[in-house]
């Protein structure tokens, strides 16, 4: 895998029996600028986390939902641009860090983003988004610049609504967010499907690391979850067990993502794919798909850290759903993630994905540690199950 990575996408072009020939941005590895780009993203989940932790309600997790949906759109963008923009040269990682720190500033207002400090929110997602066009427009290729002018526009209108609402606050703040969640996410659609969309440039050995970083990072965040729920805990039998049963949770959600090779096989599907289709493997696969995959991880970092301090007593259903919740939607993005890069049929994890709810009164009526143990133990029989079936199938 390192070698196909290390392979010029001309390469991989040429070598594609189906891939359509076009030149390749030469963009090879994600770079530790932009693995440090993404620490400074990952912050913004574990704000998100810290929302829904204050008040589990549905209130709070639909501003979450909101603030995710602009959050992760960009986010992508940011990953679509280093796909197409060497980050080795000075001046556009000087500007790339003018991104992280709005991202920053924008991360620090989340907690307050609908009670005080939105219009800090919006000016600081102002900023990404300005600093995302202004390098792609600049210093990309003239076919992938040529992309990103049908895009901007849409760009510059949603932070226009998110500054206005962050201003505004109350109803017309939740309104205009949505309103721009919206645009944002229809906006390819709304660009056309024409010849402008196929000029993106998408490097799949790049892309696909650059993704599955962000998510590796981000299920970090349960982990950590299990140590927050801790703090001021003794270290005894009874924490050791459920913060090993975290752990396996957590893991359960790794082996899903990375366990069966499907970094690889989501590379090669990219790779084969013709270049008018490309782009928009990339768009519904790594950019919605991925958008409830992070979501399922907040939701279940914020079950674990509610779950860890009292692991032996019953949690509240709205606990409960967010841990059981959680799984069951970050496995249905999976499955969803695997349909569009044609990875595969997924009965078990979709079996695993419907179980998972079914654990919910497990937590509300028995005790935390039981469910967790439960979808742990899910995860591993179904994932297990599915490589079983795998190779049968080869046999």
């Amino acid at each position: 895998m390192e070698s196909s990575r290390e392979c010029s996408l001309a390469t991989l072009a040429v070598v594609s029996p189906t891939a359509e020939l076009y030149e390749q941005p030469a963009v090879e590895r994600v770079s530790t600028l932009e693995l440090f780009f993404d620490l400074v993203f990952v912050f913004t989940i574990t704000q998100l986390t810290t929302v829904l932790t204050h008040e589990l309600s549905w209130s709070s997790f639909g501003q979450v939902v909101l603030m995710l949906g602009v959050i992760w759109w960009m986010y992508d963008g940011y990953a679509w641009l280093t796909n197409a923009v060497s980050t080795r040269e000075v001046a556009p990682r000087a500007v790339l860090l003018g991104g992280m720190a709005g991202y920053l500033i924008l991360a620090l207002a989340i907690p307050g983003a609908f009670e005080g400090s939105g219009l800090s929110f919006g000016l600081a997602y102002a900023v990404v988004v300005v600093v995302h066009a202004t390098l792609y427009v600049r210093m990309a290729s003239d076919r992938s610049a040529a992309a990103i002018r049908g895009i901007v526009p849409f760009n510059l209108a949603s932070a226009a609504l998110v500054v206005l609402g962050g201003a505004l606050g109350g109803t017309p703040q939740a309104v205009l967010w949505t309103i721009a969640v919206v645009l944002e996410w229809i906006t390819p659609r709304l660009a056309g499907r024409g010849e402008s969309q196929q000029e993106f440039e998408i490097a799949p050995a790049h892309f696909v690391e650059r993704h599955g970083l962000v998510i590796i990072v981000a299920i970090g965040e349960s982990v950590v979850a299990i140590g927050i729920g801790a703090a001021g805990l003794d270290v005894d039998a009874e924490l050791v067990l459920v913060a090993i049963l975290g752990l396996l949770l957590a893991a359960g959600l790794w082996w899903a993502y990375f366990g069966a090779d499907d970094d690889e096989q989501a590379e090669r599907a990219l790779t084969e794919a013709a270049a008018p289709e490309r782009p928009w493997m990339a768009l519904h696969g790594f950019g919605m798909a991925h958008f409830f995959l992070l979501l399922g991880i907040v939701l279940v970092a914020v079950g674990l850290k509610k779950a860890t301090g009292h692991a032996y007593d019953e949690l509240t259903y709205a606990q409960a759903l967010a841990l059981g919740g959680g799984v069951a939607v970050f496995l249905a993005a999976d499955v969803a993630f695997r349909r569009v890069l044609r990875l595969g049929r997924s009965p078990h994890r979709t079996a695993a994905a419907i179980a998972a709810l079914a654990t919910i009164p497990l937590g509300a009526e028995v005790a935390a540690i039981a469910q967790i143990g439960v979808l742990a133990a899910l995860l591993a029989i179904a994932l297990a199950g599915e490589r079983a079936g795998s190779l049968a199938d080869v046999r």
